[in-house]
């Protein structure tokens, strides 16, 4: 049996593929090694693939009778937010592709948490029409909202949930404008100083080891992630076939004047010194360079190519899931007085059950610091 404490690192048959000693590493290392057969059963035990649950009762909060909605808050008070955005993804892709991508992998998490005894909370995409990065200029499909209002939508979307007694509120994003979500939690903690835990997170990068092609797995992808392309194709067709039509993909690669080994693409999935998103100019903008909607090959997609990432961040999820109701049972919050320049006294009133006696609504919040909006 290996010894993880006598381990910094956790190697794999890739050279540049390692894994922290950690929960989390020690989580991938497991999807790593696991069987195709194994990676079904944790398919399986998360109900993917499954129909998208946007409309099904009981499955969001707003498809919940509020009586039951207040019981499942009570047991358990996570509420994941899946982030999207309405983008031309090529001929063959749906342009809601990453709203419903995000969504349905955390109705998975949705239906393994409940069949666990604590089912947690999902609330409706914020963002059917979310920011975008500037090269997606021009481009038909594409709906651009100004950065301004997708922060806005979001702060008061965490307003609202802190409000309604959802303190740990995980944003998980599927596209890109992250950069947006991060700026909304800051500007909702500096605005309103209220204690929880507020995150963002981007499922493909957090398990980008898995978006990487290898030859250690018969299953892996063949092209590094980018957008519209092999990975994002063969996610969407293993979560929601229906909404694909392989017949119209197209294969488009960008045009680069300079800097071409500098950039990383989508995950990171190069460790270069920049992100995707720290610049403009260096590439042709997606009308003029890649009008196809893609950059990649989607061709190359299957179901398949699909399985393990997915199976990963599942896992990645349900990990961020079980150590917040470990650490701050459902009712609880991190210290007020060491995360907030509030007084525990102060946000006693806020902090009780809603419609309690004694609870007092953020709308009767003092307000307070630099920040302050009359």
């Amino acid at each position: 049996m290996q010894n993880f404490k006598e381990q910094k690192w956790l190697t794999t048959g890739n050279p540049g593929i390692v894994f922290e000693n950690t929960p989390v590493g020690r989580m991938k290392k497991e999807i790593w090694d696991a069987s195709e057969e194994e990676i079904d059963k944790i398919l399986e035990d998360y109900g993917i693939p499954a129909p998208s649950e946007l409309g099904k009762p009981g499955a969001y909060i707003q498809t919940t009778p509020r009586a039951q909605q207040i019981e499942k808050r009570r047991n358990n008070d996570i509420v994941f937010v899946p982030i999207g955005c309405t983008e031309n993804h090529g001929l063959h892709a749906n342009s809601g592709l990453d709203t419903f991508q995000v969504s349905m992998v955390l109705e998975g998490v949705r239906r393994y948490t409940a069949k666990q005894g604590h089912e947690c909370n999902l609330a409706f995409p914020p963002l059917l029409y979310g920011g975008h990065p500037y090269h997606h200029i021009g481009m038909p499909g594409t709906v651009i909202m100004p950065e301004e209002v997708v922060k806005e939508t979001l702060i008061y979307t965490m307003l609202g949930l802190w409000n309604d007694g959802y303190r740990k509120i995980i944003f998980v994003n599927n596209h890109g404008h992250s950069w947006m979500i991060e700026s909304a939690i800051h500007e909702f903690c500096k605005r309103y100083q209220l204690p929880g835990i507020f995150r963002n997170v981007e499922w493909h990068r957090s398990v980008r080891e898995f978006f990487i092609p290898v030859e250690e797995h018969e299953d892996s992808l063949d092209t590094h992630f980018v957008h519209a392309d092999e990975a994002e194709t063969s996610c969407a067709k293993l979560l929601f076939p229906e909404m694909i039509d392989m017949s119209a993909a197209q294969e488009a690669w960008p045009t680069s004047y300079l800097f071409r080994d500098q950039f990383d693409t989508s995950v990171e999935s190069y460790r270069r010194p920049s992100r995707w998103s720290e610049g403009e100019g260096h590439n042709a903008i997606e009308r003029r360079g890649t009008p196809e909607g893609v950059v990649g090959n989607p061709k190359l997609a299957t179901a398949r190519k699909a399985k393990r990432p997915i199976a990963a961040t599942l896992k990645y999820l349900t990990l961020i899931h079980d150590e917040i109701r470990r650490e701050l049972p459902p009712g609880t919050v991190p210290p007020v007085e060491m995360t907030t320049l509030r007084t525990a006294e102060e946000l006693a009133p806020f902090l009780k059950e809603p419609l309690s006696e004694g609870w007092k609504s953020v709308d009767e919040l003092p307000r307070i610091g630099i920040f302050e909006r009359l």
